[in-house]
């Protein structure tokens, strides 16, 4: 027994001593790290601090601050391909934006709501249509394409999220997918300017027709899917022969004028027996003569897109030196149905860098019935499942037709993402009306916003916060 018990001491005593020397060289190495460290640390330093700048590094962090590191590699794509680039999800620049308006709180002059009282979200788009569109809340998935932009996977994932949420999806500009119809509870088909996706079995499947003749992120410009990206699968969905190309044009074929136009809505409207006919535009200068022929052409809504929205890709200059900003083109398109009196006739959609709640309500509230979200729900699906392409792959490959991962893509819990983020939005939302002492959607207006500075002031015509109110 003794001599067990002197055994395990001395096994228990090596093992000790391996433990202490494992330690002190733990923290030997830590010593020695951090001294070579801070010693590399002096001299690069030093360096950077006594150098002239022909020789120093810090030419570059100068050169970087005045011209700025996304012109930097954008001017270095342009030098290595020598054709137009492709930015994704949109322009970094700063526009005017929604953050510079802020919302009354009701406390004594008005009382907040009770906590326990419902809020109604509901919205209609279309009202006057045979068939309008009604949805529990008033954010809508964007038009993204499939085969341009997204996988099969990723296109039903947003239409189940959608489902789930209450809402609807949009297909976007790309071909038809039978398992987005079958997975959407209301589909908004978006009529390309290109020739699929047309017929009338398809168009009857339709919950709403978006008639797309431009977009913030590209205005109308016309681009392509060029052939050699064009698989089997995606040949038979575009109905395109091999080696050619699936082009968007920059105008909608069949409409050659606003007469056109007009024929074209009527067509649609009589083949859907009703479904709500409108037309997506990105906002340029002369907004208001676009709305006009919209409201001339009868259209049951307009969905309007700001400078700042974003696409699978196109050029920076049209993402950055071309449109409206969000909240200019809003203000105005509100203004203009309002005052051609048919406000209550013509639903109103906006889009283009809406991120958060307090975003969609102040759209909301300067007179959108509903917002579309494209980033912030490729977001949202995508969730933890950015995680496979990460670090050495941009987390868009899960989402896009030709991603390196998009076959990890799990569409249940992608949708489960979307659903949870769209009734996060919408609960986000509702505390939002109750704070300003009201029950729903339809009653939040301009008048429970207040502007941060003049231009927002003027551009959107709410009071400036800095300005006393009578009482």
């Amino acid at each position: 027994m003794r001599q067990r018990n002197s055994t395990t001491f001395n096994q228990l005593g090596k093992i000790s001593l391996g433990l202490a020397a494992a330690f002190l060289g733990t923290i030997g190495i830590k010593k020695i790290g951090r001294k070579a460290v801070q010693e590399i640390s002096r001299k690069s330093i030093k360096i950077i601090m006594t150098d002239i700048y022909d020789e120093n590094l810090w030419e570059f962090v100068s050169a970087a601050t005045r011209v700025g590191l996304q012109n930097i590699v954008e001017a270095n794509m342009r030098a290595d391909q020598g054709s137009v680039i492709e930015r994704p999800l949109g322009s970094p620049r700063k526009f005017p934006s929604f953050d510079s308006l802020m919302f009354n709180f009701a406390q004594l002059h008005d009382f907040p709501t009770p906590g326990d009282r419902p809020i109604d979200l509901a919205v209609t788009i279309g009202p006057k249509a045979a068939k309008p569109l009604t949805l529990k809340i008033p954010l809508i998935i964007a038009g993204m394409a499939y085969g341009y932009a997204l996988s099969e996977d990723f296109k039903v994932a947003l239409a189940k999220g959608a489902s789930l949420a209450g809402t609807a999806t949009n297909t976007g500009e790309g071909a038809w997918l039978e398992r987005e119809r079958k997975a959407a509870d209301k589909l908004i088909l978006q009529y390309n300017r290109g020739h699929w996706s047309k017929e009338t079995h398809i168009l009857r499947q339709a919950d709403a027709i978006e008639i797309q003749f431009g977009q913030g992120a590209i205005g109308g410009v016309a681009h392509m899917l060029p052939a050699v990206s064009v698989d089997k699968t995606l040949r038979q969905a575009y109905g395109v022969k091999p080696h050619e190309d699936v082009v968007v044009h920059s105008r909608q074929p069949l409409v050659s004028s606003p007469k056109k136009l007009k024929q074209l809505v009527k067509h649609l409207r009589e083949t859907t027996e009703g479904v709500p006919i409108g037309v997506k535009i990105g906002a340029g200068k002369y907004l208001e003569a676009d709305l006009a022929v919209a409201v001339e052409s009868e259209v049951d809504f307009i969905a309007v897109c700001g400078a700042a929205a974003a696409t699978k890709g196109s050029p920076p200059i049209l993402q950055d030196d071309f449109g409206l900003p969000t909240v200019f083109a809003l203000a105005r398109a509100a203004d203009f149905l309002e005052e051609q009196q048919v406000k209550d006739q013509i639903s109103l959609i906006v889009g283009g860098k809406l991120l958060t709640p307090g975003d969609f309500l102040k759209a909301i509230a300067l007179g959108a019935d509903a917002v579309y979200i494209g980033t912030m729900a490729l977001f949202a699906t995508s969730h933890t499942q950015v995680l496979h392409p990460l670090p050495f792959e941009p987390p868009t490959q899960i989402a896009w037709y030709t991603g390196k991962y998009r076959k990890k893509f799990n569409i249940e819990q992608g949708a489960k993402n979307l659903a949870n983020y769209l009734k996060s939005c919408s609960l986000e939302m509702a505390e939002g009306i109750r704070a300003l002492g009201k029950t729903s959607l339809q009653e939040v207006n301009k008048d429970d916003l207040m502007a941060l500075d003049p231009l927002i002031a003027e551009a959107t015509g709410v009071e400036p916060a800095y300005r006393p109110m009578p009482y």
